[in-house]
């Protein structure tokens, strides 16, 4: 057996036999991918690169309305929310100074820091309540937002009444704070910079009192498709932030360095709990200590993730590394819990229920190549476990409607989660597509989300325990999200998944010519 395969096993055999009788988040889609304007240079003549960032100045730069991947990237340089999120999903105060929570979880009272926007306007609880008003009805935010029932403005404050107690309410409240001017597109907001000028001069001029480590920066203007890989290739923009496993990543080559930062975006496999083989919890048990993970994460998907059996990122604080380690592939655990289930190997090694074989139908779709990949490598272990595995590889319409109507037994999925890691969407919401229910996974789940401090720590603990029990899903890792920036032209950068700029005020610039 592998590192802790004793316990592994004991509590998977324990799991089996005592269950023997027994807006949300969405599938990740893209957002819209626009690419900046090369610059021609006359020929043998060097020209003076500046440190540039890219951005669409047709799509608007709204922090909350706004939808392109590009101009929300430079959003954190522009505005801040009453928190950030750091690289271990941590809340850090921002336009916060301090909060006061009721007895019951459901009333919270921001007080808010002084600042300014960048018209010298000071921030009011009114500003705050409308952004957030705002953030509500948005498509962006409002999925998370959703068990706020009210927001109140007050005299240097803002209070938020929810529906149900969330102890981990910090982590969701990242939302840009602004107030609107006279152009819709360009609202005000309190960050470090603000946009100035107009056409090919757009650019961010830094704020009086602020560390810049560049100023201005020169926004070079976007208009079609694989503009930004030459751009980026020509030195014309200095950094990108690119999802080098998503679907629509793009080609960049030369010389250039990655920094990698943890994202909440889960990679997964989903089990039809209502029919076929995984209608059985003691196979969807087995399946969970089937996939090797660490090798999804480090071969398949180049190093850009980090394995977890978990639905929360291992760098979070309410990860549970004694149950991870006890949820490693282990293939004898596997054997074991199958053979519980009254599955063996015939003479043939294909696994067999009297004269049924063990079938599964995996659907994947087949737009990203690495998911098809990934999915392979799943396949390929299913079959050298004996089962009798179809591999179908959909246009993303048709792997839709497959999982509407149940059409799968396994399904390959991903879904970027909240920061406070609530697992709803995929156990009983909008992503549930395997019909999975359970009173005593509902209530644990209540628990672990009004809890605060080291209850919430204990909550999690006890729900992770019960969904690896049940197994509805299986994650397999949480993928990164990659900042490319020339190579040694940048230093000191901490990037997390909200803000590729966070600690700006530590980087080391280095000008190109």
């Amino acid at each position: 057996m592998k590192r802790g395969g004793e316990r592994a096993l004991a509590l998977a055999l324990m799991m089996a036999v005592g269950l023997s009788g027994c807006g949300q988040p969405h599938l990740e889609a893209p957002l819209e991918e626009v690419t900046a304007t090369p610059v021609n240079t006359a020929a043998g003549v060097k020209e003076e690169k500046p440190f540039a960032l890219a951005c669409y100045p047709a799509g608007g730069f709204h922090p909350i309305n706004g939808n392109n991947r590009i101009n929300l990237m430079l959003s954190p340089l522009l505005y801040r929310g009453l928190f950030s999120v750091d690289g271990q999903f941590r809340a850090k105060e921002e336009l916060c100074e301090s909060y006061t929570v009721s007895e019951d979880g459901l009333v919270w009272t921001f007080h808010l820091v002084q600042a300014s926007f960048s018209d010298g306007s000071s921030l009011t609880g009114a500003d705050v309540a409308a952004s957030l008003e705002q953030a509500r009805k948005s498509a962006r935010y409002g999925g998370r937002l959703k068990d706020v029932n009210r927001v109140t403005p007050g005299d240097g404050s803002v209070t938020l009444t929810l529906s149900r107690a969330n102890g981990a309410l910090p982590l969701l409240l990242d939302i840009p704070i602004f107030k609107e001017s006279e152009d819709p597109q360009r609202p005000l907001g309190t960050g470090r910079y603000y946009l100035a000028g107009e056409g090919e001069k757009l650019c961010l001029a830094a704020r009086d009192g602020t560390e810049a480590p560049v100023d201005p920066i020169p926004l070079r203007s976007i208009s079609s498709g694989d503009d930004l890989v030459y751009a980026f290739d020509a030195q014309e923009v200095a950094l990108v932030d690119a999802d080098l496993t998503g679907t629509n990543s793009l080609g960049y080559s030369g010389r250039f360095e990655t920094t990698d930062y943890p994202t909440s975006t889960l990679l997964y496999v989903g089990c039809n709990t209502r029919s076929g083989a995984c209608r059985d919890v003691r196979v969807r048990q087995a399946l969970l200590r089937a996939f090797d993970r660490e090798g999804i994460a480090r071969r398949l998907l180049d190093r850009h993730a980090v394995a977890s059996p978990l639905p929360i990122h291992p760098w979070a604080e309410c990860y549970d590394g004694e149950l991870a380690e006890s949820l490693r592939q282990d293939l004898t655990v596997t054997g074991e819990i199958l053979k519980l289930a009254g599955w063996e190997p015939d003479e043939e090694g294909r696994l067999r229920q009297g004269r049924s074989a063990l079938t599964l139908r995996l659907i994947v779709n087949q737009d990203n190549i690495y998911k098809v990949t990934v999915a392979e490598a799943l396949a390929e272990t299913l079959r050298e476990l004996g089962c009798d595995v179809t591999l179908a590889k959909l246009p993303w319409e048709e792997f839709t409607v497959a999982l509407s109507r149940g059409e799968f037994d396994l399904y390959l999925g991903e879904t970027t989660l909240t920061a406070d890691f609530d697992p709803e969407a995929l156990l009983s919401g909008s992503l549930n597509y395997g019909g999975f229910t359970d009173r005593e996974t509902d209530e644990l789940l209540e628990r672990y989300r009004g809890a605060e401090g080291t209850a919430r720590v204990m909550a999690a603990s006890e729900l992770w325990t019960r969904v690896a029990e049940m197994a509805p899903v299986l994650p397999l890792c949480f993928k990164n999200g990659s900042l490319l920036t020339q190579w040694g032209r940048l230093s000191g950068m901490k990037p997390t998944q909200r803000d590729v700029f966070a600690g700006m005020e530590e980087w080391k610039v280095t000008e190109r010519s």
